[in-house]
């Protein structure tokens, strides 16, 4: 920078030497200019100006003797030199330029110096005007490295520029609240620098610490830069969209890694307490409620909020459980926006095996049925414990999906062969009428077409009924506003 300074500054004072030898040595000859008026002669000139009319011409090249003295003054050039007498009363000689003029011996300052002061000025003016647009852009620069891109442009960073609208703060029906900004330092310090004593999970995006910040409980998880995309989706998600159900994030850190730091939720992630990992077996009454709760975080991003948000990767492990045993929904690193309006859209292939819909699998095409369908995988998680690809047994060594695993046994039409899959770890402690609801409600929203999956006010209702054990579900009463009788009847 100092360099490029120093030859920027050597440059202009050399062209100000130049224009300064140039115009001190015009002002030795005792020289003024003047510019001629529409009805000036030359005669008028040199009356005005106390000498000839020969003198006048002898330091004007450009005048010939074709030009009457008593004449209108009209040469096309529009400017005259007029001698002075130095100090002993004589004209001095032009030395300014050596090739003689048309009309006689070398006189006057010639046309090539006058047009190398004109451009030595215009030189220095453009230099000094690029010095200046250098150093504003070079501060705006600066500037704007000192935010993190999401500040600037979240539209292409979170979604692309075809979605930009959707993500525009602006946006009316989405609240915008400012995440706190924390320092590297505070994070470390929280962390015991990042131990693994304090390290409570690992995901696919980052690990996930336990800290205290500010008098707070939280959780912080550390990215690598190469996360921005995921970054910067659930950060634009998480400080627009505020919900009992939905984890809150306080606040992020960009300086060598990324972070997001959440709210410390106690007990751990719904898998965690479904595989053992030293956690209490779930009643059933907590196994519905925490099924309740996330279709209503689930509920909150597909129908209150402009626009949608697609999660595209629930499953047991991104449900969080507190003390009470109620369910948040986390981890929306893979969070797309939708417009109202449109039913499905091509995206690629995220997520994880075992909760994505065949139509999501297999072309692609995203929608809020993807979570539907992701969700009923988790509720058949909660009704039998297993995960969602069970490993293949001594009888049959493939893998099989849970969804599969329910359908082939309820095909059967044999209540015990759904009571053969509810979690062994419950005993017969749980109400046989309710799990078969909660089976129908799986099996609807793992349905092959998603036209036919219910939606998440659909499923919250059908859940906040499940206490009935009188009463029937019809899987035909799933789907849009059908669920109408069968809520008014809890």
């Amino acid at each position: 920078m100092m360099k490029k300074l120093g030859f920027l500054f050597s440059v202009l004072i050399s062209y100000l030497v130049v224009v300064e030898s140039i115009c001190s040595r015009g002002c030795d000859l005792g020289l003024a200019s003047y510019y001629v008026q529409p009805a000036d002669t030359l005669l008028v000139i040199a009356s005005n100006f106390q000498t000839s009319t020969a003198n006048i011409m002898s330091y004007n090249p450009q005048i010939t003797d074709r030009y009457n003295p008593g004449a209108d003054f009209n040469d096309g050039n529009g400017l005259v030199y007029i001698p002075g007498r130095d100090q002993n009363q004589n004209y001095p000689p032009l030395i300014l330029q050596s090739s003689p003029g048309p009309g006689g011996p070398s006189t006057g300052i010639s046309p090539g110096a006058i047009a190398g002061i004109c451009v030595a000025v215009g030189l220095c003016v453009f230099l000094i005007a690029w010095y200046l647009v250098y150093i504003r852009r070079k501060k705006r620069k600066a500037a704007t490295l000192d935010k993190p891109d999401f500040l600037l442009t979240p539209a292409e960073h979170v979604t692309g520029p075809s979605e930009a609208v959707a993500v525009n703060p602006k946006h009316p029906g989405i609240a915008v609240d400012k995440s706190v900004e924390f320092s590297y330092e505070e994070l470390a310090n929280a962390t015991s620098n990042f131990s693994l004593a304090n390290k409570i999970g690992q995901g696919g995006f980052g690990a996930v610490y336990y800290g205290e910040l500010r008098g707070e409980k939280a959780a912080i998880k550390k990215m690598d830069m190469q996360a921005t995309k995921e970054f910067l989706a659930e950060l634009k998600v998480l400080t627009h969209v505020h919900h009992l159900n939905l984890v809150r994030l306080i606040g992020y850190c960009v300086e060598d890694y990324l972070f997001l730091v959440y709210e410390y939720v106690e007990n751990g992630t719904l898998s965690q307490h479904l595989r053992g990992s030293g956690k209490a077996v779930l009643p059933w009454h907590a196994r519905v409620q925490i099924a309740l709760d996330s279709a209503r975080g689930l509920e909150y991003i597909h129908e209150h909020t402009v626009p949608v948000y697609i999660h595209r990767d629930i499953k047991s492990a991104n449900i969080l459980i507190d003390n009470n045993f109620h369910a948040k929904v986390a981890d929306f690193g893979l969070t797309k926006l939708v417009e109202v309006g449109n039913a499905s859209l091509p995206t690629r292939l995220v997520g994880t095996f075992g909760y994505m819909p065949p139509e999501y699998a297999q072309f692609g095409d995203v929608s809020p049925k993807v979570d539907v369908f992701a969700f009923g995988v988790v509720l058949f998680e909660l009704i039998s414990g297993k995960e969602a690809v069970v490993k293949g047994s001594e009888s049959s060594l493939q893998p099989q999906g849970l969804a599969t695993l329910f359908q082939d046994a309820y095909s059967e039409s044999d209540p015990n062969s759904i009571c053969k899959l509810v979690d062994p770890r419950l005993g017969e402690d749980y109400p046989l009428d309710s799990v078969l609801k909660m089976v129908e409600l799986a099996r609807a929203c793992t349905h092959e077409n998603p036209d036919l999956r219910p939606t998440m006010r659909s499923v919250a209702v059908a859940l906040m009924s499940s206490s009935s054990t009188t009463e029937n579900w019809d899987i035909s009463s799933f789907h849009e506003y059908g669920l109408r009788n069968l809520g008014s009847g809890r």
